[in-house]
Formats: structure tokens, C-alpha cells, sequence
């Protein structure tokens, strides 16, 4: 019996050896006839397949005689069925062609999602909420920089450190301040911090395509930076013919902003290459009515210059080039009724990038790159009663930056993705003593498996090894389920790991401009205050400067669940809460007092802080062309040491100043507002109207924010209570109308920021009422 099996199971296989094999290529391409980078094409039978290559071809090969169905799916395209029969000859020379998603031509959404050549990394696969931008709705809106854009965004607060002028625009997500969120382009990190924020108005949008935007902690695949999420700014990327842009705007505040950009495909469509520059200006604005002469808001001029080139090698490897160069100057002359200063401060800013993408033809694609950044900057404030010289901010920094990453689909329902790099930055500033550097290597991974329609996973890992707080380990992961076709459940958790940064560790500065305050890194702390008190400057240590000691990295766990209800076909809704669990949290606070009544500041680790709140999101298609969408963000960020010292009614924080009684009582778990500069309550509502017919599109956005902190106003008690300053809620009203002529080539625009010109001193950076007109010309070949 067994020599029977033998034999028949021998047959089979001799029989199934010897039957011949085929193949099947051909090629993807878009319905403009673009080729399609890195399609699936997956065969339903027996679930083998392949990605395209950088033209949009590929092959599976070693296929038996048959009919299969052929299943082709592309981010940003519809998913296509194709049978194929093979019979006694390969099937060669496919031509498949995909229609763009419906769903990608709504370009005022959260979720739509486009190809990137430069990032194997999609950012909308991760376990954390995500949000789009596209760049129609920033057109629509009538922006000029980031921060305006996204200060409109649900959960998102520009926030402005008074102490540090109005040029640190920086951006606040999840409650945590800006030095927690990674800004990037097109999937670089950018660099370059005045005071811990990242000024977003040094960013024009003119060549922006979309805005990607990552809440909650990412350090899994993006790093230290990336505790509270990520801001990914994607420009222009795909081109498939040959156009120009000329634009001009012109309004309050002498404000002028214009840009050219162009671009073409070259060689048949193997290479193409963008290039855009913009100029912008502005006189400033003043919201202080004590400033009797400058603006709170400094004016400044900038000129950026920009651009891509990608050249595809050969079948398999494509090379990219990008390059950024941006100059600011500024120049302000302030006198708050003594003696008047002149501020004087020029911006450099360079970002270059040299990258190779390979695809094989079993699917996997590498991308082989290195990163540079320069940021400089040169301040000199002169006090013009005795025209005395002061240096005041002026660094230079470099990040390099060499990565590999890697990608590839299995099944067509998993992707993996993974990388390992390392990067280097040195800093080199006037109030540090000495050059500093710092190093970092990492490696990390992420799997995106789709079990089912109803069920996606999503789970990853990054490890990284610092030159000085050593190595690390974040994992992340999350979960996608959708029990009935219009409800899907998310959730996810997340570790982050962030190590204190150059200036935690080194500032040295003393703001003679503004004061006389001082603010001291946690390395130079101890020599530098005996220093101040050795000259009899100091009246008052606080208890508080016994914790200035040698940083922790901050280390966070990051929980985030929530939902989207498709309500009707024309009403969703979304909504997510979230809890970030932060030890080693580094807050900057008063640490010591002057004779003359100035502060000296500096950095220590918080044990224990959390921040927990809930985003909700509502959108709503009216009628075709006109849409409603809102959104609320509750917040609540806490240090839980002054929470336990005020329960426990001892420690620090046990007593609270009474302004109206003059006397200090025993405070109360009530008397704690939060953190500084958050908000409990936020809300936006956007009206969006589109007459395609005519080309006529108009929007109306109310954003409301909540009061918040601003500083101690009472006797010092390190925590904000009832006695101490806000910044009141407010409302701001915008709106903008366009209107397209001659066959969409030219455009008006009128834009109205603030209608209703709210300002507030403590709000240094908000702007009165902006009333901009502005004309655009598009060169392009009529379809």
C-alpha cells in the first residue's frame, strides 16, 4: 500500500514538474496615463503578488495554466478587478489603467491619501489619529503661512512664549507644548527652535500639497521629537505635465505676499522638476497699548527658493533631489515709554536632500537617503539711549541625517515597513559655552496587516541609542474594527521617549532688552547662580531650585480610543479621546528672584504630569458644494505632584495667596487650574461653499479658545490658582472668497482674517483685522 501511494504521489509531482509556466506583466498607469509607483497587484486565486516599479510596470511569474483575477489597488486610486486567461502563452505587455478615488477628489477632508515618492512611511497607517490637509482647502482658506493654517485645525493651539517675543509661533497638540511635536518636510526633520518653539510663520504654503498631521506619541517611527505627534509638510510631488503658478497678494499691514513656481516632466516622463520661489512681507502689528513705539509683532521681510528634481534611472531605481533655502529679516524698534531698543534679527534656513528609490520586482522598496539642515540665526539688540550692543540670540545648528528604509507588501493585506539610520547635530551658540553635538542611531519597524474588511492591526517598534542618555525602547500598537458598515472603533497605545534638548541643558541668557530675566540650561545652573549670588543679585532662592538637577528624557505612555460614525451618506462623525501618562515631564519655571524684582528661570523633571482629553469632529454635506464641519477639543493637563501636595495639605503647593482676604489659606484641588498656556475648552466651526459651474468658492470659519494660564500674579506658589493672570477666551471670525475665470487659469481671492480685529497684549502674535486680495495665474495646457 505504502509503494502505491509512492508511486502516485511521484506521478503527481512529475506530472505537476513537468507542466509548462508563464507569466504576466504589463504596466499601470493612471487615466492621465501617468505611470503608477508601487501599485499591488495581487492574484485572488492563490494570493501571489507584486508592486509596480517607478514606470509602473510588473511581472509575477511562474503561473500555470488558468483564469485568474487579477486584483490592483493604489493609495489614491479606485481598486480594480481584471481576469486574465493563460493559455499555452504568457500574457505580456497588460495594460491596466486606474481612475482616481472619489474619495481623493474630496480634497476638504481628514483621510485622503496620496502617493509619496520620498517616504515609504504612510503616515495615515498609524495606530494614532491622523488628520490630512489638503491643498485645496489651504487655497480655499486663503493662507499665507502654516501657523494660519493650522491654528484652524481641531486640537491644534498656537501658542506664543510672551517672554520670548512674538517670533516664536509654536504649536501646541494634545497639550503639549510645541517642543513635542516633530515638524517635517516631506518626511525630514526640520530644525531650528527659538525658545523651545518651532516658529511655523517661517513656513510659506505656497508650494504645500497637503499637511499631514499625527496626534498623539509617534516616536515609533519618527523619534524623540515626536512625543506629542507629527506635522508632515508634503510639497508638490507628483508631475505629469508642464504649468506655472503667478501669485500676489496684497493688505493690511502693508503685508505682500507673491510666488512663482513652475514645473515640468522632462525626457518622455523620466525625470520632472519643480522649482517655486516666494517673497513675503509685512510691517508687523502692535497688540500692546503700553508699547509706545514698535510693534509686538516685529515686521519682516523673507525670500524662499525651493526645489525638486526626480530622474528615474532605470526599471528599478528612481533618484530625487530636493532643496530649500530660506532668509528672514527683521527688524523692530520698541520703547515701552523709556529707552528704546532696536531688535535685528536675520534667519537662515537650508534643508537639502539626496534620495534613491529602488523597487524590486519581488515588491520590496528601499529608499536609500541622506538629510541635511542648517539653521542660523544672528540677533543683536541695540540700546539706543547709549547705542551699547547686545548679543542676543545667535546659533548655528546642523542635523545630518543618513536612513534606509525599506517596504514591502505580502498577501496584498500586509505591509511592513522598516528602517535604521543615524543622525548627528551640533550646535553652536553665543550663550552656550562651546560647541555642542549630540548623536543618535535607531532602527524600527512597523506591520500593518489587514486580517478582514472589518479588522486592521497595526503594531511597531523603534529602538535608539543616544550619545549621552543611552538606549531606548517605544513600542506601539492598534487596533482598526468596523462591527457594521457605518461604525468603525479604534484604538490604540503608544510609548514616547524625548531627551532634553540643547537649550534644557546649556542657555545661558539674560534678556537686558526685555527686563532683565534670566534663564538658565540645568548644566550651567549651579555655577551660574552663585555667580549672580557671589555679585549680590540675588534676593530669593525658591524651594523649587533644589530640583534643578541633572535632566531626565521624559518618557511617556500614550492611550487613544475613539470612533467614526457614518451617520448618512452626508453626515459623519468622529470622536477620540486620549490620555498621556508623562514621567520625567521638564517644565521651566521660577526658580529665583532679583533685588530689582526680575526672575531667573530654569528647568527641572516633573514626576508625574498627564494630560487626558477628547477631540470630536462633525462633518456634513448639505448639498452638493456646500459642507459644514466642526470640531471640539476638551483638555485637561495637570502635574499630579501639586495635585497630591494640595489633597495631602503639606509640600509646596499646600497654600494658596488670597487677593481679597490678603491672607494665604490652604488650597484646594479646585484652585488648580492646569498647566500654563492650555486651554480647557476649544471649538471651530467651518462653512465651505464650492459652485463649480461657476467657479466661485467661499469659506467661513469662528475658531473659539478657552481661557488659559499665563503666568504667577499673586505671591508664588508654583502652580496657577484662581488669583493668577489668564488670557480670556476669545473668538476669531475668517472668511475668504474666490472666484476662477477664463477657462480656471486666472483666480481673484479676497480673504478676511479677524473680521471682528480682537487682540489681547498677552497675545503678542494674533494679529488685528487682515484684509488680503489676491490674484492668481495658472499657466497650463488645456485638457
Amino acid at each position: 500500500m505504502f509503494k502505491f501511494y509512492l508511486m502516485l504521489y511521484l506521478s503527481c509531482f512529475l506530472k505537476s514538474a513537468a507542466e509548462p509556466l508563464y507569466k504576466i506583466s504589463g504596466q499601470v498607469k493612471s487615466e492621465l496615463g501617468e505611470p503608477v509607483n508601487a501599485a499591488t497587484i495581487l492574484i485572488k486565486e492563490n494570493l501571489r503578488g507584486t508592486q509596480t516599479d517607478t514606470v509602473g510596470r510588473f511581472m509575477i511569474e511562474q503561473l500555470k495554466q488558468g483564469e485568474y483575477t487579477l486584483i490592483i489597488s493604489a493609495v489614491g486610486y479606485e481598486k480594480r478587478f481584471q481576469q486574465v486567461v493563460i493559455n499555452k502563452a504568457s500574457v505580456n505587455n497588460l495594460s491596466i489603467r486606474l481612475k482616481v478615488s472619489a474619495q481623493n477628489l474630496k480634497e476638504v477632508n481628514v483621510l485622503g491619501k496620496q502617493e509619496s515618492h520620498d517616504n515609504l512611511i504612510e503616515f495615515t497607517r498609524t495606530p494614532m489619529p491622523s488628520t490630512v490637509i489638503s491643498r485645496k482647502q489651504i487655497e480655499m482658506m486663503g493662507s499665507r503661512r502654516l501657523d494660519e493654517v493650522l491654528k484652524e485645525q481641531t486640537g491644534l493651539a498656537i501658542v506664543n512664549d510672551i517672554g520670548s517675543g512674538a517670533r516664536a509661533v509654536g504649536l501646541q497638540l494634545q497639550g503639549f507644548d510645541s517642543g513635542y511635536t516633530m515638524i517635517m518636510i516631506d518626511g525630514q526633520p526640520m530644525t531650528g527652535r527659538n525658545s523651545g518653539n518651532f516658529d511655523l510663520s517661517r513656513i510659506t504654503v505656497a508650494n504645500i500639497e497637503r499637511i499631514e498631521i499625527i496626534k498623539g506619541a509617534s516616536s515609533c517611527l519618527f523619534g524623540s521629537e515626536a512625543l506629542a505627534g507629527v506635522v508632515n509638510i508634503v510639497t508638490r510631488q507628483n508631475i505629469s505635465q508642464s504649468q506655472g503658478l503667478a501669485s500676489l497678494r496684497y493688505g493690511s499691514f502693508n503685508t505682500l505676499d507673491a510666488t512663482l513656481e513652475g514645473e515640468t516632466p522632462f525626457t518622455g516622463g523620466r525625470g520632472s522638476g519643480y522649482i517655486s520661489g516666494n517673497y513675503y512681507r509685512t510691517d508687523g502689528f502692535n497688540a500692546n497699548p503700553y508699547l509706545s513705539e514698535g510693534k509686538t509683532a516685529p515686521p519682516y521681510d523673507s525670500y524662499t527658493i525651493q526645489g525638486r528634481g526626480r530622474y528615474t534611472l532605470s526599471k528599478m531605481n528612481a533618484l530625487n533631489i530636493t532643496g530649500r533655502y530660506a532668509v528672514r529679516n527683521s527688524v523692530n524698534q520698541t520703547a515701552y515709554n523709556t529707552v528704546p531698543t532696536r531688535d535685528v534679527l536675520v534667519e537662515r534656513d537650508l534643508n537639502a536632500s539626496a534620495i534613491l528609490n529602488t523597487n524590486f520586482k519581488s515588491g520590496l522598496r528601499l529608499k536609500t537617503q541622506y538629510y541635511l539642515t542648517r539653521y542660523a540665526t544672528d540677533q543683536n539688540i541695540t540700546n539706543l539711549a547709549n547705542s551699547q550692543v547686545i548679543p542676543a540670540n545667535n546659533f548655528v545648528q546642523y542635523l545630518h541625517r543618513g536612513e534606509l528604509q525599506a517596504s514591502q507588501t505580502y498577501w496584498g493585506t500586509m505591509v511592513l515597513t522598516g528602517g535604521t539610520g543615524i543622525q548627528y547635530e551640533t550646535m553652536n551658540n553665543n550663550l552656550y559655552s562651546g560647541v555642542k553635538s549630540q548623536s543618535t542611531a535607531f532602527a524600527y519597524g512597523q506591520a500593518d496587516w489587514k486580517l478582514s474588511d472589518e479588522l486592521g492591526l497595526t503594531g511597531g517598534v523603534r529602538g535608539e541609542r543616544h550619545s549621552r542618555y543611552g538606549s531606548s525602547l517605544n513600542p506601539s500598537f492598534g487596533v482598526k474594527y468596523r462591527p457594521a458598515k457605518a461604525l468603525t472603533l479604534k484604538a490604540a497605545i503608544a510609548t514616547g521617549f524625548k531627551t532634553p534638548d540643547f537649550r534644557q541643558l546649556y542657555l545661558n541668557f539674560t534678556n537686558l532688552a526685555g527686563g532683565g530675566y534670566t534663564v538658565l540650561g540645568t548644566d550651567v545652573f549651579a555655577a551660574e547662580l552663585q555667580k549672580l549670588q557671589d555679585a549680590g543679585q540675588i534676593a530669593t532662592v525658591f524651594a523649587n531650585a533644589a530640583k534643578v538637577n541633572t535632566l531626565k528624557p521624559e518618557r511617556s505612555v500614550a492611550y487613544s480610543a475613539g470612533f467614526t460614525l457614518q451617520l448618512s451618506a452626508s453626515v459623519k462623525a468622529d470622536v477620540n479621546g486620549f490620555y498621556n501618562n508623562v514621567r520625567n515631564f521638564i517644565n521651566t519655571d521660577q526658580v529665583a528672584s532679583k533685588k530689582g524684582g526680575q526672575q531667573v528661570f530654569s528647568y527641572f523633571n516633573i514626576d508625574r504630569a498627564f494630560l487626558i482629553g477628547a477631540d470630536v469632529g462633525l462633518s456634513w454635506r448639505v448639498v452638493r458644494g456646500f459642507n459644514v464641519s466642526a470640531g471640539y477639543q476638551l483638555l485637561y493637563a495637570k502635574d499630579r505632584g501639586v495635585i497630591d501636595s494640595i489633597k495631602a495639605g503639606r509640600g509646596n503647593y499646600a497654600g494658596v495667596y488670597d487677593t481679597n482676604t490678603g491672607q494665604t489659606r490652604r488650597s484646594k484641588t479646585s484652585d488648580y487650574f492646569g498647566l500654563n498656556n492650555r486651554s480647557r475648552h476649544m471649538a471651530n466651526i467651518k462653512f465651505t461653499y464650492e459652485y463649480e459651474p461657476k467657479g466661485i468658492t467661499g469659506t467661513f470659519r469662528v475658531n473659539y479658545r478657552g481661557k488659559y494660564g499665563f503666568q504667577e500674579a499673586n505671591l508664588p506658589n508654583g502652580f496657577l490658582d484662581p488669583y493668577d493672570t489668564y488670557v480670556s477666551s476669545f473668538f476669531l471670525f475668517n472668511a475668504s472668497v474666490q472666484k476662477k475665470l477664463m477657462n480656471n487659469h486666472f483666480s481673484v481671492q479676497l480673504t478676511a482674517d479677524n473680521i471682528f480685529n480682537y487682540r489681547d497684549q498677552l497675545m503678542p502674535a494674533q494679529s488685528g483685522r487682515t484684509i488680503m486680495l489676491g490674484l492668481n495665474y495658472r499657466f497650463f495646457k488645456q485638457q
